[in-house]
């Protein structure tokens, strides 16, 4: 823990003050226009898959390219007219976009909610396997001389991660109180017929819980994988900022706790992975306060 610490120490007294402000104002503008005007929710009330992705570019490149603008006009960072750069920064938020929009329904029952329910089961194994491949060809092409992305396990301490999600652990119990929080989780909640289902059982929210933890290895592959260390060939540490507003955005649709939160953990996970280039440490802190966070749910739920 004490290593860890010292990479956040160390980031926080070489970032650049100015653009740290600049980046953290820019997330809270974003922030307050999605939960003000109810962005999100509009995007998600229309069921067209074009307009969804081009809402959703829109959003994470701003996002993700205004950062890397504040370190071009305020250190003169050169790397941003390197061809390359600018293609991956432009591509990078159409691939997430692609993922958040890409939902063509499968017909799996003739009963509403249980089709809903499969196709849950089957659209975040999918869309893992997708933005793995789309990654998988950009490593090859681009950064083939580094492990793929950080699945790496070479020099990992386990025990600092664990230390994390303990200290997680009771300001997850205390959001399990929440109106807000009960409201969202347990994620099988918001398919209210199957969760209120008779013949719903354990085997059926362990299948559940297992295909909405695939998400969580594709988003770790991603932000920290690829949005970090595939960008600090270019970039260094300079990557962190924009890949953890980016991040941000991404959680539009939770608790308003939870998106601001995910900045400042986006930020932590970033400057982690730049230290260890591995993402596996940051993705078992993920998964786990992921999977704490549903446990929270089903006790909140059965207790209120």
């Amino acid at each position: 823990m004490k290593t860890i610490l010292q990479y956040i120490q160390g980031y926080f007294y070489e970032v650049d003050k100015r653009i740290l402000t600049l980046v953290s104002i820019l997330t809270a503008i974003l922030i307050f226009l999605n939960y003000y005007y109810h962005v999100d929710k509009s995007i998600n009330s229309q069921h067209s898959f074009l307009y969804s992705f081009i809402s959703r570019y829109l959003i994470f490149i701003t996002a993700f390219m205004l950062p890397y603008v504040f370190y071009r006009l305020l250190k003169k960072r050169k790397y941003t007219s390197d061809i390359v750069f600018l293609f991956l920064l432009v591509l990078a938020p159409a691939i997430f976009s692609l993922k958040v929009a890409l939902d063509i329904p499968v017909h799996f029952s003739d009963n509403s909610n249980w089709n809903e329910y499969w196709n849950n089961i089957f659209y975040w194994p999918f869309r893992l396997v997708i933005i793995g491949g789309i990654l998988f060809i950009l490593w090859k092409i681009f950064n083939s001389n580094q492990s793929f992305y950080g699945i790496i396990t070479r020099n990992i301490k386990w025990k600092p991660y664990l230390l994390m999600l303990l200290i997680m652990l009771p300001l997850i119990a205390a959001a399990s109180t929440q109106p807000d929080f009960l409201a969202m989780y347990p994620k099988l909640k918001l398919i209210a017929g199957v969760y209120n289902e008779t013949n719903l059982k354990w085997g059926h929210k362990l299948l559940f819980e297992l295909s909405y933890g695939s998400d969580f290895i594709g988003i770790e592959l991603f932000f920290r994988g690829f949005l970090i260390l595939a960008f600090i060939k270019w970039a260094g540490k300079d990557a962190i900022l924009p890949m953890a507003c980016f991040y941000c955005t991404i959680h539009f649709g939770k608790p308003l706790g939870e998106c601001i939160s995910s900045y400042f953990g986006g930020l932590i996970l970033g400057i982690v992975v730049y230290n260890t280039r591995s993402i596996l440490g940051g993705l078992m802190v993920h998964l786990g306060i992921a999977w704490l966070m549903e446990i929270g749910g089903y006790i909140g739920n059965a207790l209120k």
